[in-house]
């Protein structure tokens, strides 16, 4: 059964480590750097647990990420718990529980991917699955190794240790060494999935593994980088930052023991690698993210348009172009979605149900990457200077003396001076703050850099058909032949 908020944040004081600017944090569910944007959190288990919500968010008591899509119909209802879900954050928490549920799905839809030559991990990749959809727990990641030389392999670097590795076999497990970077949300999960989604080269054989851990065990150190909801002022100030902050943590496992039922990929470069991409779980990722960056785009979207009304420049040619391209990228984003779902894959045959279409879920990387930063930049030439220039604080609106002057002075026809600064913090955060600012770098960067995921989209997209269309045309006509009449030739797929 699905949890209720006051149960997951119960899960949460475990005694975990977690530390932020030297200091060890007791409960993230209490100290004022996590403890909003954990009732945020606590506010999806609720929706799923207990609200008009629920049938959407779950089937048979589980939420509808774990489950194993097996037709089109199935790939929807999942797309619209994520939605659900998406729209309760405005699309600023990227790795809510439903992230990484969807990947484990992704590892029950083809458990053989973990059978290697020399370990079997699919019944373990199962029970992963299982434990998480049964408990409801929330399971982050962490997939990024720390590289001082990118020339060297994983192998090869100078410092001792830089990567999680394996450093000895002990009775019921093994014990891992090293770190991995940007954990996104991990201080507020109750699983990591450690792993590596690069490829490794042979002689990174002790490197090639992946397993999941609770958050607290022992040995295992989550170092958080500044938390945002920490340095906000107030909700009014920072509407975004103070709620919605999932932060990123650098994850250091100091002699972590590992049970064996744990261990999914062991010594193995090639399932440790594959696990994300021969099984549907990077794609189902995709999903999860496809439909947040959709819901995010309508939200700033809705922002301009607030902007615009209050600045009474709704009307003016420019501004009106300005918001229709702005609604263009939305339905761009939305379409990139709905093509993903009915371009849809059958899984091992289709024994493992159905997942998004590669093609177009591998798109969506190029798109989101290249997109979120203009619009971003559309929607701050809009706001104007009027970000700049506000109030250091909602509280001097009810100061005696400031009060009277900002609602003389910071407002608008027909927006009065409280509506206006509220407006205004709002879109600063969203825009031009350094959580804002972490946004645009993380969804420029949330897939991978440019050079890995363009190399993929060459891979996964049907350029052959592209090529033979040209070719075809090609073939149509030649030097000093006869004019033609102009029928287009007969050789097309009709491919849609």
């Amino acid at each position: 059964m699905t949890r209720s908020g006051r149960e997951y944040l119960e899960s949460l004081r475990d005694g975990r480590e977690v530390w932020l600017d030297g200091e060890r944090i007791a409960d993230v569910t209490a100290h004022p750097a996590f403890r909003n944007t954990a009732a945020s959190l606590a506010g999806l288990y609720d929706l799923a647990h207990d609200s008009p919500h629920t049938p959407v968010l779950t089937r048979d008591g589980v939420h509808r990420a774990f489950l194993v899509p097996r037709d089109h119909p199935d790939l929807v209802a999942r797309r619209r718990a994520h939605k659900v879900w998406a729209e309760a954050s405005y699309g600023f928490l990227g790795r809510a529980p439903d992230c990484m549920a969807a990947g484990a799905a992704g590892f029950a839809a083809a458990p053989g991917v973990f059978t290697g030559e020399t370990y079997d991990g699919a019944a373990n990749a199962l029970a992963c699955h299982r434990r998480l959809a049964e408990g409801d727990l929330h399971a982050a990641f962490t997939l990024t190794n720390p590289r001082n030389d990118r020339v060297r392999s994983t192998a090869g670097q100078e410092e001792d240790d830089p990567v999680v590795r394996v450093v000895a076999e002990k009775d019921g497990g093994i014990v891992v060494r090293g770190a991995k970077t940007i954990g996104t949300g991990t201080v507020f999960a109750n699983e990591v999935i450690v792993g590596t989604i690069e490829p490794l080269a042979p002689a990174d054989i002790e490197h090639a593994v992946s397993f999941s851990l609770p958050v607290a065990a022992p040995g295992l150190k989550l170092i958080a980088r500044t938390s945002y909801e920490g340095r906000a002022r107030s909700v009014f100030d920072n509407p975004l930052s103070a709620r919605f902050d999932e932060n990123d943590a650098l994850l250091v496992c100091d002699d972590v023991f590992v049970p064996w039922e744990n261990v999914l990929t062991y010594r193995d470069v090639e399932t440790s690698h594959h696990m994300w991409w021969r099984t549907p779980a990077y794609v189902n990722f995709v999903h999860q993210a496809a439909t947040r960056f959709w819901t995010k785009l309508e939200f700033l979207t809705g922002l301009a348009i607030l902007l615009t009304r209050a600045n009474d420049t709704h009307a003016l040619p420019q501004v009106v172009q300005s918001v229709g391209r702005l609604l263009g990228w939305v339905a761009q984003a939305k379409a990139f979605v709905l093509a993903a779902e009915v371009s849809y894959e059958e899984v091992d045959g289709g024994r493992g149900g159905v997942m998004p279409g590669t093609e177009i879920s591998y798109a969506h990387r190029i798109m989101a990457g290249e997109l979120y930063p203009r619009a971003v930049r559309e929607i701050k030439l809009l706001a104007g200077g009027g970000l700049i220039q506000l109030p250091a604080s909602g509280d001097d609106l009810l100061h005696p003396e400031l009060g009277p002057l900002i609602r003389k002075y910071v407002r608008s026809p027909g927006t009065p001076a409280e509506e206006r600064v509220k407006l205004l913090k709002l879109a600063w955060d969203a825009l031009g703050s350094e959580f804002a600012g972490r946004h645009e770098q993380y969804e420029r960067f949330y897939h991978g850099a440019p050079h890995v995921y363009l190399a993929q989209q060459a891979w996964a997209g049907d350029g052959a058909a592209c090529e033979a269309l040209a070719r075809d045309c090609l073939a149509g006509y030649e030097l000093g032949g006869d004019r033609g009449d102009g029928r287009p030739g007969d050789r097309g797929s009709g491919r849609a």
